[in-house]
């Protein structure tokens, strides 16, 4: 959330948060500025709803959803300096924060190098805050490593490849509310997520993700915690 930039609106950001547990709020190098973080976190402590740091790659234009060639020193900075702006607007509100999560191809890079991941995770070490990222990679390889705290994420509104990898998109679709409850119940009940070409993965999971971007995505949220509801 708080992907809004100055006088551009973007996202679902008050209807999704009646429905909520945890956010992730931009701040401010993919998306967001700081009149945005502000009122988001305000919105948020308001509904009790918990927060957390997304931090991403320098990119407006693209969005953070281009890749970058970073060092992890890079890395580690870059998410300290954005978990570290947020955490002042957090501290105006008297909130804490709860959870650092990468977004986008920054999220993917993070995924695939544990040398870029080590560099993050040590932000989530001096906060003393849990990493959000996908199970079996170097999300949690890392943490595990360091000490991290981890949380595995399921998405409902992004396809998984064949060797269980996000299929990142650079505009976000409609997602079917009813598909979203179904992959939730199925991962749940079989234990299995149905991947693009068909296959079967296992994907073992804490939290289910749904970005607040694509155009029905209070339905698809609405949806998931029906189903969440009803296990």
């Amino acid at each position: 959330m708080g992907e809004s930039l100055g006088l551009h609106s973007f996202g679902n950001d008050p209807a999704l948060l009646d429905t909520v547990d945890a956010i992730n709020v931009a701040c401010g190098f993919h998306s967001g500025d700081p009149d945005t973080m502000a009122e988001t976190v305000a919105a948020a402590k308001e509904k009790g709803v918990l927060i957390g740091a997304h931090p991403g790659l320098p990119d407006l234009v693209g969005f953070g959803r281009r890749e970058m060639k970073l060092s992890p020193e890079e890395v580690e900075y870059l998410v300290l300096y954005q978990v570290g702006a947020l955490s002042a607007f957090l501290r105006r509100e008297g909130a804490s924060l709860s959870h650092i999560k990468p977004h986008g191809s920054l999220y993917g890079m993070l995924a695939r190098d544990p040398d870029l991941m080590r560099g993050a995770a040590r932000v989530a070490q001096l906060f003393d805050v849990p990493v959000y990222g996908i199970a079996g990679t170097a999300h949690q390889t890392v943490c595990e490593e360091l000490g991290v705290p981890f949380v595995a994420e399921l998405y409902v509104d992004l396809n998984y490849g064949p060797a269980g990898e996000l299929l990142i998109q650079r505009r976000p679709e409609p997602t079917d509310p009813d598909a979203a409850a179904h992959r939730v119940t199925r991962a749940l009940t079989d234990g299995v997520v149905e991947a693009s070409d068909g296959a079967l993965l296992t994907i073992p999971f804490d939290s289910v993700c749904v970005h607040s971007d694509a155009p029905n995505s209070p339905e698809v949220a609405a949806a998931v915690r029906s189903a969440l509801d009803s296990i």
